[in-house]
């Protein structure tokens, strides 16, 4: 499958309709996903990222038909990761001396994951690529989201090949923006920013006021993954505007792991506290163990809170919980309040374990937390509810 994009550049890339997780297991992709490869055709021809490792054979069979490899005069490769670049070593079976544009971190990148001393031009911000009667123009966007990622501008069709930023793991045939349900299409691109970019909010807006700031009209924005912006494309750099200065909506989002029920009984009855103080707020539970863990992040990216409870178990907590909490660490989420909550039986460490890793991960932790004695009692249930109450109030 190929289609136009415009006159001059074409999809060349694959839809990916049976895809569930990503970066190995780590990211889940309900919706499946894209790689997305353009040709772009003027005095030269030019090859914009290829697409992933397992789908190179059908990717170069398909480019074949597109356009003799041969006349492909210049490659672009915005970012080394395998999804975007995993197609490389099968097309430079058949034109190797082609010559590859990348940053000099691309370089390290490429050599270090194929082994291959291809020949390659390293690009810095603002270099330009004359193809006839356009040109490419280069932007080095490092840690969004690799060292070694870069975005490039054609002059003429006015479009911004954004490699990893602004695309969203989302398979759809209609491939433009402006097609699709535009409900699901915002939450996969927020799921997105949130599990992947958040850690690098503060390069995102430099970048973003980078780009704008070399006052290029925009008529496409053209991203790795998902659907193409052509409706008002800088809809989504607003959005990224927004997720990255500290995003956060009129939400406070309960997760929890729970043995016996105990827990689970304590975050409901906290969540009825929660409600009974603030009509108005949107309260979201989930069991960790139970649902998807870059859905619950997600949540937590939208929250200005968030209450986390695990029973004590071998004096720590369970697995579930323990294992979101070290990547919401590594995600660094800035100006959000916590608290922690958990049943138990006879030490109780576990209220004291989840303080450590809140702060750790940069909440405010607005006070000691709650725990309750075995199966929570009536007399337990209305300390949670009051608990619930009392976070409301500490929330400002």
């Amino acid at each position: 499958m190929s289609f136009r994009v415009t006159e001059n550049v074409t999809w060349v890339g694959k839809i990916d309709w049976e895809l569930k997780k990503f970066h190995g297991e780590e990211y889940s992709t309900h919706k499946g996903s894209t790689y997305n490869s353009y040709l772009i055709r003027d005095e030269k021809n030019v090859l914009i990222d290829t697409i992933w490792l397992p789908f190179a054979r059908e990717f170069v069979d398909n480019l074949q038909k597109e356009i003799p490899l041969e006349s492909i005069d210049y490659i672009v490769i915005n970012h080394g990761e395998v999804d975007h670049s995993g197609a490389l070593t099968e097309l430079m079976k058949y034109i190797p001396d082609t010559p590859i544009y990348c940053t000099a971190n691309g370089v390290k990148s490429l050599k270090g994951q194929y082994h291959q001393n291809w020949n390659f031009k390293v690009v810095k911000t603002g270099n330009k690529l004359n193809i006839g009667s356009r040109e490419l123009i280069f932007v080095e966007a490092p840690m969004l989201h690799w060292p070694d990622t870069m975005m490039c501008y054609l002059t003429g069709d006015n479009l911004l090949f954004s490699n990893d930023g602004f695309g969203q793991h989302y398979a759809s045939e209609y491939m433009f923006n402006d097609l699709v349900d535009q409900a699901e299409l915002y939450q996969e691109c927020m799921k997105y920013y949130a599990n992947i970019l958040t850690p690098f909010s503060r390069m995102v807006e430099r970048k973003i006021k980078e780009i704008v700031g070399l006052n290029l009209p925009v008529n496409m924005i053209c991203p790795s993954h998902g659907v193409i912006w052509r409706d008002n494309p800088l809809q989504i750099v607003n959005r990224y505007l927004e997720w990255a200065a500290d995003y956060q909506e009129n939400q406070i989002t309960v997760f929890y792991d729970t043995m016996w029920d105990g827990t689970r009984k304590m975050a409901e009855a906290i969540a009825q506290g929660l409600k009974q103080a603030d009509a108005s707020v949107n309260i979201k539970l989930y069991n960790t163990a139970r649902r998807d863990k870059n859905d619950i992040i997600t949540e937590i990216f939208k929250s200005k809170a968030i209450l986390v409870g695990s029973p004590t178990v071998n004096k720590g907590i369970l697995s579930s919980v323990a294992g979101l909490m070290e990547e919401v660490k590594g995600l660094g989420f800035k100006n959000k309040k916590a608290a922690a909550f958990g049943a138990y039986g006879w030490s109780g460490e576990s209220v004291k374990v989840l303080n450590e890793l809140l702060k750790d991960s940069g909440f405010t932790v607005v006070n000691e937390g709650l725990k309750g004695l075995w199966n929570p009692d009536e007399k337990t249930a209305g300390e949670c509810v009051e608990f619930g109450k009392t976070f409301i109030g500490a929330l400002g």
